[in-house]
């Protein structure tokens, strides 16, 4: 059995009953429905086994509309582990090219990432050519850039703070830097962060970054290694991003989640969130509204 779990498009309430029938006629091997949170989230469970055509007969049946289709076993749909990318992902922005602008390099550093991101590049190597680039900033400009330009992507906190208060085990694994995945994972309320360090002298970036750099395999790594230490089964694994390096640990994962992603990755997960803030990775493992801790 198979459960495809529908989620309106942020500060939306789209799943109407109206749509919920016409899914359940139009789409082959369509069941029951059950509603998760009013006309925002709801599920259609249907005895079905491939996965990727029950998405892409919703997706036709859908007609355009902004709704999310997040399908997967309905079985193994909770999650203990969560991984999720920092930077375009947990929060709106890439922390390096917001350095960088404070050395009139904003769109050249944000050109390289793009590339990187989309996996046209190497990561490690570009992580190390923009570095290079921030010579000469004051560390001290974190805590504005923090404050000043950092937004937290609508609905991360609650999707952390829920999944801990269910006993979920939650990282917070960049490509980013630890001065802002330290204050930011404390901020949304992950158990844990992993991601680069910038190497400074006097309080002043030297434009390099310590070894060994955490880019994909280390996301895939940290992955598998809390999946060990916590002894749980792939299955039970949720992890989100939306650049290159992160699809390898989203490929690992029991449910790996593209988010506002790249073509590239958008494609290889099993599911993508064009629309939906991330609550929508609370509704796809059953909670309805009424659970979600709203913080």
């Amino acid at each position: 059995m198979l459960v495809a779990t529908l989620v309106s498009a942020h500060d939306q309430a789209l799943v109407s009953e109206a749509l919920l029938s016409r899914l359940v006629t139009a789409v082959p091997g369509a069941g029951k429905s059950e509603r998760l949170d009013g006309e925002i989230a709801a599920d259609l469970f249907a005895d079905a086994a491939d996965a990727r055509k029950l998405e892409a007969d919703i997706r036709a049946a859908l007609e355009g509309a902004a709704i999310d289709i997040i399908v997967q076993k309905a079985a193994t749909r909770r999650k203990r582990l969560f991984l999720a990318d920092m930077d375009s992902t947990m929060i709106g922005q890439e922390c390096i090219d917001e350095l960088a602008a404070y050395v009139g390099l904003k769109e050249k550093v944000a050109g390289i990432t793009e590339r990187a991101m989309r996996g046209e590049i190497a990561f490690e190597p570009a992580l190390r050519e923009r570095v290079a680039l921030l010579k000469g900033v004051k560390l001290s400009v974190v805590d504005e850039i923090i404050r000043e330009r950092i937004t937290l992507t609508p609905g991360g906190r609650e999707l952390v703070h829920t999944m801990r208060a269910n006993g979920a085990y939650t990282a917070l694994v960049s490509g980013g830097f630890t001065v802002f995945t330290g204050p930011l994972s404390a901020m949304i309320g992950f158990d844990e962060h992993r991601s680069n360090t910038l190497i400074a002298k006097d309080g002043v970036l030297i434009g390099e970054v310590a070894d060994p750099i955490l880019g994909k395999q280390a996301k895939l790594d940290s992955l598998i290694e809390l999946r060990t230490k916590l002894g749980l089964d792939k299955a039970a694994t949720l992890a989100v991003g939306d650049g290159a390096n992160d699809l390898a640990m989203i490929d690992e994962a029991g449910l790996g989640v593209a988010f506002r992603a790249k073509p590239a990755v958008a494609a290889a997960a099993d599911a993508r969130l064009d629309h939906a803030d991330l609550t929508a990775l609370l509704y796809a493992q059953g909670y309805k509204g009424s659970e979600i801790v709203r913080v």
